[in-house]
């Protein structure tokens, strides 16, 4: 598997982040869908990898900064035709090194909170993230949880 910053400009990648919106939609209500469309996936604060194995587009992951100090999650998903495989573990690890490297304190997650949701939760949670009250911008919602992960010591 290989991992790359991404334009976001191959079919393969709009593809993938199109069944992404339309999945989120599909499971939540429309006003507790904060998945990005594109254009805010190309957001000079964010930073967004894809994962590949040859031709084959298996995920991808992005990360939004918050603050200096301070990173969210944003889009991680894998190809239908990859799940199970291994990739959001990989995207994951990926997205933890480059948050340390940044030398960010903590990075924080919003994801559903209905039972398509309970995979990537226990990813999460297998690498230490906790539950935690909404942060940024987001307010309580039932269909939302929050994760966050605490990387080094606060200041």
């Amino acid at each position: 598997m290989q991992i790359q910053i991404d334009d976001l400009t191959h079919p393969k990648v709009v593809e993938l982040l199109q069944q992404h919106l339309d999945d989120m939609y599909a499971t939540s209500p429309a006003e507790s869908v904060h998945a990005l469309d594109l254009e805010k996936l190309r957001q000079p604060d964010i930073t967004f990898w894809t994962v590949w194995q040859q031709q084959d587009l298996l995920g991808c992951g992005a990360l939004k900064a918050l603050s200096s100090q301070h990173a969210e999650i944003k889009s991680m998903r894998t190809s239908r035709q990859h799940l199970r495989k291994g990739v959001a573990t990989h995207i994951l690890e990926h997205i933890i090194m480059q948050a340390k490297a940044r030398e960010l304190k903590r990075i924080s997650l919003e994801t559903g909170s209905q039972a398509f949701f309970k995979p990537a939760i226990a990813l999460y949670k297998s690498y230490n993230f906790k539950f935690c009250e909404p942060f940024a911008d987001y307010q309580e919602d039932p269909n939302s949880k929050f994760m966050t992960l605490v990387l080094g010591s606060a200041d």
